[in-house]
């Protein structure tokens, strides 16, 4: 078992950190929040005063931060204090440029990096099966492997750094825009006449069929239980899908590629969440029409 580093205990770093504990790892944690290292250290966690704390004489670090620039300050701080050869693993949702940047300025340093976001949500974070993401040289990658896999039910390498963050936004942009579509379609159902139970049990046997529909249904009642059976409460907050569909739309900028769907469905969120502030899941976009 490995001295683990893990920085970033938020309702997906929680979880993670709390998995990697459970299969034997001696984690080190930290946090801003003292809600959280007190949730880590009730995990099996070893709270740190500080990042720097947490990855002293760490084999690996696993990051889990809101954005680019945090990822950036947090290696920054911690890099003078891993082992030799010490393993960086972020698996925040950020910029594919600063994803590869990061990890070129920790193999200049002499260490091993790759870029894992993940997918599932907070449910998965907390039992384990999330899908990672995984971007970075293939013996970085395999290194990483056996850590992820005690976090998640699927480790996937996508390619060179970055490409873990590239797949993720890619793979969201598609969640966010079928999600609008999805509601859009029950609205419509509903205004014809059909009952929301009759067009999912049709739908999600035919060609609309897709995870927005069977999976996370948006329509309380219907389907298996989802945030929508909760008042929308949990699961994936709409301000992190606009946060992604953001830079699935920075990115597309920036090579030039055409994704008018995937402007149109950020543009969506952006109006949503600006309507409400406080944290809700993604699907309630179905308020909105």
């Amino acid at each position: 078992m490995a001295r683990i580093a893990f920085i970033g205990l938020g309702n997906m770093g929680g979880g993670m950190a709390a998995n990697l504990a459970g299969a034997g790892h001696e984690v080190h944690a930290f946090d801003l929040s003292a809600e959280a290292l007190a949730r880590a250290a009730q995990a099996g966690c070893h709270p740190a005063a500080s990042a720097r704390a947490a990855a002293d004489g760490a084999e690996a670090v696993v990051t889990m931060l809101p954005a680019g620039r945090h990822v950036e300050t947090v290696q920054a701080e911690i890099l003078g204090a891993l082992v030799p050869g010490a393993l960086l693993i972020d698996c925040s949702t950020i910029d594919v440029a600063t994803a590869r940047s990061v990890a070129e300025a920790a193999v200049a340093r002499g260490f091993m990096a790759v870029d894992a976001p993940v997918s599932g949500g907070i449910a998965a974070a907390a039992a384990g099966t999330l899908t990672f993401m995984v971007g970075g040289a293939p013996d970085a990658f395999e290194r990483a492997r056996p850590y992820l896999a005690a976090m998640g039910k699927a480790v996937i390498h996508a390619g060179g750094s970055g490409a873990g963050q590239a797949a993720k936004i890619c793979n969201n942009m598609v969640l966010g825009a079928t999600m609008i579509a999805t509601c859009e379609a029950f609205r419509l159902a509903e205004k014809l006449g059909l009952e929301a139970q009759a067009f999912f049990d049709i739908a999600s046997v035919s060609s609309g069929q897709s995870w927005s529909l069977t999976s996370y249904c948006p329509v309380p009642g219907v389907g298996p239980t989802t945030p929508a059976d909760h008042d929308y409460q949990g699961g994936f907050a709409a301000a992190l899908m606009l946060k992604d569909l953001r830079l699935a739309r920075e990115a597309a900028a920036q090579v030039g590629a055409d994704t008018p769907m995937g402007a149109r469905a950020a543009e969506r969120y952006e109006a949503f969440v600006a309507a409400h502030p406080d944290p809700i899941d993604f699907s309630a976009i179905i308020k909105s029409l």
